[in-house]
């Protein structure tokens, strides 16, 4: 498996940590999302994922190279194809928990976030107060993942074994420390953090540890 991957992308930290936990190996692939404009952007990256984001997780099935994108989409394929250890619990409502927390993110925080809409804000509305802008959206879903959390986490978010919803939660918190959000008001998160913080799979995810850091 090859992943193509920015160090200070959350999405591509996401799935770093999914693919550690389970102990896959794969080759890193690195595409600069500011050099040269992005080079997300170039021809041959775009014919791998249209929508010109990382990651890409590269692979062959069937004697068939594919190419997925979108974080949540390849963290379910590897818990459906390398189903141990778990990222989803067995128990029905605990999966749908953890699915919950984990879109809270995905959709909740994340777009609100991402380098192309803090950069079409300033183009369309320069006057904005970006750092606001991400206060006010981020701080807005932390507080809910937190209300969440608060009911349903033991050692980690959702009880007591780590879940794709940690391996959201670890990098939106990166994101958010990186934007200058104040964090004091989420003590279940910081808590969460610092235990998922203890495994190796977390720690190699982490952006400094990545060879494309610049």
């Amino acid at each position: 498996m090859i992943l193509h991957t920015y160090w200070r992308s959350s999405s591509a930290y996401r799935v770093r940590i999914a693919l550690g936990f389970k102990g896959l190996a794969y080759e890193s692939r690195f595409v600069h999302l500011v050099r040269l404009g992005g080079e997300q952007h170039q021809p041959e990256f775009h014919a791998k994922n249209p929508r010109e984001q990382v990651p890409v997780l590269e692979l062959e099935e069937a004697r068939n190279t594919v190419f997925l994108a979108q974080s949540l989409a390849i963290i379910e394929y590897l818990e459906e194809r390398f189903p141990a250890p778990p990222l989803l619990p067995r128990e029905p409502v605990a999966r749908a928990r953890v699915r919950e927390l984990a879109e809270l993110v995905n959709s909740g925080i994340q777009p609100f976030q991402n380098t192309g809409t803090i950069n079409f804000l300033a183009e369309v509305a320069p006057e904005l107060d970006r750092t606001r802008w991400c206060q006010h959206f981020i701080g807005l879903g932390l507080s809910s993942l937190e209300t969440r959390a608060r009911e349903l986490s033991g050692r980690f978010l959702v009880g007591d074994e780590v879940s794709a919803a940690d391996v959201l939660l670890v990098p939106q918190l990166y994101a958010a420390r990186r934007l200058q959000i104040p964090l004091a008001a989420f003590p279940t998160l910081l808590r969460v953090e610092t235990e998922c913080s203890r495994l190796e799979a977390f720690a190699a995810a982490h952006p400094d540890r990545q060879p494309d850091r610049e």
